[in-house]
């Protein structure tokens, strides 16, 4: 089987149709293409999609309207599991494990393992002083105190 091969090109002149012709008679393929411009730094201009799309934080989803984000009640329940296992001072391993035998799963729809609930950690951090907060945390933490 034949390899493919890349090349990437900066242009110092607009790209035109005389230049496409000149590289697929070569027998090059155009298979990408970035577009560049310049705009004004106007604070009334409004952000472009590409500008703002990001990954919603787990233990979010998209509202029906798609305008907003809301609460995911299973993966806020994954992220309390995550908290009071490490205030238990468990392992990662442990936890992954006490999420799998909960039945929770990860965003990929797999298992848990140490270095996915590694990979938690930062959403931990970001999210831990929100949950603390909570009459729900304060009955929680009455709880654990009585397991440890």
């Amino acid at each position: 089987m034949p390899r493919l091969q890349h090349t990437r090109e900066v242009l110092s002149n607009p790209l035109t149709a005389a230049d496409l012709d000149r590289k697929a008679r070569q027998g090059w393929k155009p298979v990408a293409v970035i577009w560049s411009r310049e705009i004004d730094d106007q604070a009334g201009d409004q952000p472009q999609l590409a500008d703002i799309t990001q990954p919603v934080p787990y233990g979010l989803k998209i509202a029906e309207d798609c305008t907003a984000l809301e609460q995911d009640v299973q993966e806020r329940e994954a992220l309390i599991v995550m908290l009071e296992m490490i205030i238990q001072e468990k392992s990662l391993s442990a936890t992954a494990e006490e999420l799998n035998r909960r039945g929770f799963r990860t965003r990929h729809n797999s298992n848990w393992t140490p270095g996915s609930v590694f990979d938690m950690l930062p959403r931990l951090i970001e999210v831990g002083p929100r949950v603390f907060s909570t009459e729900e945390w304060v009955v929680r933490r009455g709880r654990l105190m009585n397991v440890i």
